[in-house]
């Protein structure tokens, strides 16, 4: 079931960056923090109703013990996501989406370290089928092209319009969340691995990242309140765009969550892959348009999810 899970992710995610997109307001320039308390909202109240459900106990000892364990990566991928929402003011979507998710290839590449260190890489590989492997190199080649690709395009042909006046130096918003995502998902892939892991299970990451990130939240209405002088009112209709978003990043969260614990190598980049979802919807809907050599990523990266998906239906059989 991983590879359907990473799918479905894929795809939430991939939603989740048009709305996060419409909801950039160029002249507003803490467009980005307004769009951090609404994921904080959203994700805080999935994680107060799967209190219940915890599989670790619903005691606050055992709350903040786990919180610390996970901290590693719940506090990586908020610093990523904050990061990527401001870069969303001066970049196009579908520049933006490819560049920062890179981060599928590293964080395997780091995964592939960590387990060849804990004696597990010859487990591991057994695990894996030929199909298996090609299909995720050829995802990762594809991802890491339209990266190459939307960089050369951003130094060249990027719009004349006033928010993208940083030009190619706005380039260091999505560097710095491939750096920092890479970090949470490898951390991801260790803590959730179902053998070598610190023994969290799904609920109870879903629990805990999204507890952080509502008090990330909090602290980001405190911050525009003292800054602005006036209370930031997340519920107006204006603000339709970053709901939209928020619950596709949760619904896209889930399914990681419990991809992840089953194949953190595989799924790892499989769900980076989510930028090509992005950037057909940038075509789509916000009329951003592609040259061939982005199409020759997108169609590589398909081809490379498609053999991963031939390999599972086999495996199953």
């Amino acid at each position: 079931m991983w590879f359907i899970f990473a799918l479905v992710s894929t795809f939430g995610w991939g939603l989740a960056d048009l709305f996060y997109k419409k909801s950039a307001q160029d002249n507003d320039r803490y467009s980005h923090l307004k769009t951090a308390i609404w994921v904080g909202l959203v994700m805080g109240a999935v994680s107060i109703c799967l209190l219940p459900f915890s599989e670790s106990g619903f005691s606050l000892s055992a709350l903040v013990i786990n919180a610390v364990k996970y901290s590693p990566a719940s506090l990586s991928y908020i610093i990523s996501m904050v990061i990527g929402y401001a870069g969303l003011r001066y970049l196009e979507l579908s520049i933006i989406s490819p560049v920062q998710n890179a981060s599928g290839a590293l964080s395997t590449v780091a995964m592939i370290i960590y387990f060849t260190a804990a004696g597990r890489l010859g487990s591991i590989s057994d695990e894996f089928s030929a199909l298996d492997i090609i299909g995720t190199v050829i995802i990762v080649a594809g991802v890491i092209a339209l990266a190459v690709v939307e960089k050369k395009l951003s130094s060249g042909d990027a719009p004349k319009d006033s928010k993208y006046k940083m030009g190619a130096l706005a380039l260091i918003f999505p560097l710095l969340y491939c750096v920092f995502d890479t970090v949470g998902t490898a951390a991801d892939g260790i803590i959730l691995d179902e053998e070598t892991g610190l023994g969290l299970g799904e609920i109870d990451v879903l629990i805990l990242y999204g507890l952080t990130f509502l008090l990330a939240g909090i602290a980001a209405w405190v911050f525009l309140f003292i800054k602005t002088k006036k209370a930031y009112n997340p519920f107006r209709k204006a603000e339709k765009n970053n709901f939209f978003a928020s619950c596709c990043e949760e619904f896209g969260q889930i399914f990681y969550v419990y991809a992840m614990a089953k194949k953190p190598m595989l799924a790892a980049p499989m769900v980076a892959s989510y930028c090509i979802v992005s950037v057909i919807l940038s075509r789509i809907f916000l009329k951003e348009k592609l040259k061939a050599s982005q199409y020759a990523c997108v169609i590589s990266v398909i081809a490379g999810i498609v053999i991963l998906g031939i390999s599972e239906g086999l495996a199953e059989a």
